[in-house]
């Protein structure tokens, strides 16, 4: 956390090239192309440590840091555009947990809805053990079937929500070069 400004978090990287921050394989332009993995790991891993409401910003310390400038330029864009990608990828998953959520619910329910009626008419029918046992195993498996539902609108959701905002996070932090730290 950088001193002279409590609201700002710091991430540091200690590399030997800028290169070190990209997927070597990766045939894209500079620009657009990936973050290595352990690179990106690195970072989340760290900005998730930091205070939630600190401004983020990545420190990559490089041996010579005049050298290649013109691709250094490049890095923060990088960088920014690598975590926005990110975040679009985990806001496109939101939407489509939301929307397996109510298919869910809406099969759940359904199927509850009909567990409870084939229940009582069951009740209708007798009062022996068997129907007892009938009408209650019926009244347990729609019970079962709203397990999907209610995991996916009171746990699932939090994870990818909070991933989302991890990367908008990330992908809005200044990105300077310095030399050895």
């Amino acid at each position: 956390m950088d001193s002279s400004d409590a609201r700002l978090a710091r991430i540091e990287l200690k590399l030997r090239d800028v290169n070190q921050l990209f997927h070597t394989l990766d045939p894209s332009p500079f620009r657009e192309r990936s973050l290595d993995e352990a690179a990106e790991a690195f970072i989340v891993s760290w900005a998730r440590d930091l205070p939630h409401k600190a401004d983020l910003e990545l420190l990559v310390h490089l041996p010579d840091p005049g050298a290649d400038f013109e691709l250094r330029a490049q890095v923060e864009t990088a960088v920014q555009s690598h975590f926005q990608y990110l975040a679009e990828v985990k806001r496109r998953e939101f939407r489509q947990l939301m929307a397996r959520g109510r298919t869910s619910l809406l099969i759940g329910l359904s199927f509850l809805a009909l567990c409870m009626i084939v229940g009582n008419a069951l009740a209708g029918v007798g009062s022996s053990a068997l129907f007892q046992f009938g009408r209650e195993s019926l009244l347990i498996g729609g019970w079962v079937a709203m397990w999907r539902p209610i995991e996916i609108f009171l746990y699932d959701w939090w994870g990818v929500l909070r991933q989302e905002r991890d990367y908008e996070r990330l992908g809005r932090m200044p990105v300077r070069i310095s030399g050895p730290g």
